[in-house]
């Protein structure tokens, strides 16, 4: 099962992994939507991979390490979430509501989109 973390949440769901390593929000969306909008890193670092392209690029990501995916809305993070849970990673999370509801709970100088 993957964890459905509100953003306003994310630092507690980070607290409960318990890795020695910086957790990781991994961005899932597309280049133009990270120029239209992106979060702050606070306490975590933010890896930006688009959906299309993770497969070939898993090696950049720890499967040890917490990481709760980020998209829009919340659909496609949660299509990752599922996928890397499947290969093994431990601690994976879909942010729920993605960046709309980041700029809804913890940052309103988000643009919506």
């Amino acid at each position: 099962m993957i964890a459905q973390v509100r953003p306003s949440e994310l630092a507690a769901w980070f607290a409960t992994a318990r890795h020695p390593g910086a957790a990781v929000v991994l961005d899932v969306r597309e280049p133009s939507e990270l120029r239209t909008a992106s979060i702050r890193v606070d306490g975590f670092e933010l890896i930006a991979i688009p959906m299309g392209v993770l497969p070939p690029r898993l090696a950049e990501l720890d499967p040890e390490q917490p990481i709760a995916c980020l998209c829009h809305t919340g659909g496609r993070s949660m299509q990752v979430a599922v996928f890397l849970k499947a290969r093994g990673f431990k601690h994976v999370a879909n942010i729920a509501g993605g960046i709309n509801a980041w700029s809804a709970e913890v940052d309103p100088s988000i643009p919506r989109y």
